[in-house]
């Protein structure tokens, strides 16, 4: 069982070289920055992504969106806090096919107890999705 990050610690992955949470490596995942609710990232897709219709299935791009959402929260809060999704809708332009992937993740609106983020998958230059998620902040 991996160790636990809280929401603060997850940005010792990008600017102290931590290992990442098991999730990350599991979908090949890899943070390239995050800072001021912004975060980016490369999903490198291989074929234990790819479903019978030789794309990659739906939810491992939403599951690609979704860690790199985490990533730019965990920019946005303090050490007294973490945080935890409330929801997620993704919606799909093309297909994702074998190869790298660019994740680029938003916070658009942060309050007390509720962020609202935005982020997009981009496959060779073209959007591949769009994801929406609303996410609770817990003062712990």
């Amino acid at each position: 069982m991996g160790d636990i990050i809280n929401g603060f610690d997850l940005m010792d992955v990008v600017t102290k070289g931590v290992k990442p949470p098991n999730c990350d490596e599991t979908l090949q995942i890899e943070v390239t920055d995050a800072h001021d609710g912004i975060a980016r990232g490369i999903w490198r897709v291989d074929e234990k992504f790819i479903n019978g219709l030789g794309v990659a299935m739906g939810g491992f791009v939403a599951s690609a969106a979704d860690i790199m959402m985490a990533y730019a929260v965990a920019s946005k809060i303090n050490k007294e806090q973490t945080f935890t999704s409330i929801d997620l809708h993704t919606t799909y332009h093309r297909p994702v096919m074998k190869g790298d992937v660019i994740v680029e993740a938003k916070v658009e609106r942060i309050g007390r107890r509720t962020a609202y983020l935005v982020a997009d998958l981009f496959q060779n230059d073209k959007k591949t999705a769009s994801v929406v998620s609303s996410v609770l902040i817990i003062s712990r």
